[in-house]
């Protein structure tokens, strides 16, 4: 023990590198399975989606008429960051949120829950993941909102 002491008094700069090092390794790991447990598969968001949550396209409006979540309303980043206001109504329920990949989706589930929805998701894997499950899509646009 003596000499785990002596080391750390001769080598403290090292031991505080090492030690903030662990701390961000730690961070890290902590908002990586946040993250991921914001996100979910296809098929939990079917049974969201059978519950009545609600399912918002962030895609722009062509991709969006081209294809979509049966009932999924289309809203851009803008929207997402008002949404407190014009989603008000849907607070208690389930919000599923995709974009093509995913990567925007969770953007806009972090969002979602910064303004006070307790049950917002990305869809992992975004519309790619849906349509390699080999899923329907509705096409056409409707209005946002």
């Amino acid at each position: 023990m003596d000499r785990l002491v002596e080391y750390i008094q001769v080598n403290h700069w090292l031991v505080a590198a090492t030690v903030v090092v662990l701390v961000l390794v730690i961070v890290v790991e902590i908002r990586a399975r946040m993250a991921t447990m914001a996100a979910v598969t296809p098929q939990d968001a079917i049974r969201l989606m059978n519950r009545g949550a609600v399912v918002i396209d962030l895609r722009p409006a062509e991709q969006y008429a081209a294809g979509h979540l049966a009932g999924a309303r289309r809203m851009d980043g803008e929207q997402i960051l008002k949404a407190s206001d014009t989603l008000k109504k849907y607070r208690q329920k389930a919000l599923i949120v995709y974009d093509e990949s995913g990567s925007l989706g969770g953007s806009a589930a972090r969002q979602l829950k910064a303004q006070g929805f307790l049950q917002a998701f990305n869809l992992r894997g975004g519309l790619a993941a849906w349509r390699s499950d080999n899923l329907p899509l509705e096409k056409g646009s409707k209005a946002s909102g």
